[in-house]
């Protein structure tokens, strides 16, 4: 991915500043709405590092654990794969909080 779609991947809307992954409940699903805008060369690489792994626009996610003392680092689900990101990279993930009611029944399964 060159830089140019990266940069045009995290622009969120004010629309979708509801949340961050970070803030994101244990078990509760969200959806990602976009990547914070990188205000250096680490967050640029943290940033391409996240999209490449797949935190798209679009894509589901679940916070499933939370490390000990402070949190760090944070188990997500997304997709079908697990990471464990720190709560610095999770930070940048910008989310729609989303309930049972609002996703399709294969995202259920």
């Amino acid at each position: 991915m060159d830089d140019g779609a990266a940069a045009r991947l995290h622009l969120p809307t004010q629309q979708n500043l509801s949340s961050r992954l970070d803030q994101l409940p244990r078990r509760a699903l969200g959806r990602v709405t976009g990547l914070l805008p990188a205000q250096d060369a680490e967050e640029h690489s943290m940033l391409l590092r996240l999209l490449e792994i797949g935190f798209l626009p679009g894509e589901t996610v679940q916070v499933v654990a939370r490390g000990g003392w402070g949190g760090d680092p944070i188990a997500v689900r997304v997709g079908q794969a697990t990471f464990a990101l720190r709560r610095q990279e999770a930070s940048m993930v910008q989310v729609q909080p989303l309930d049972d009611a609002t996703l399709p029944a294969k995202e259920l399964a």
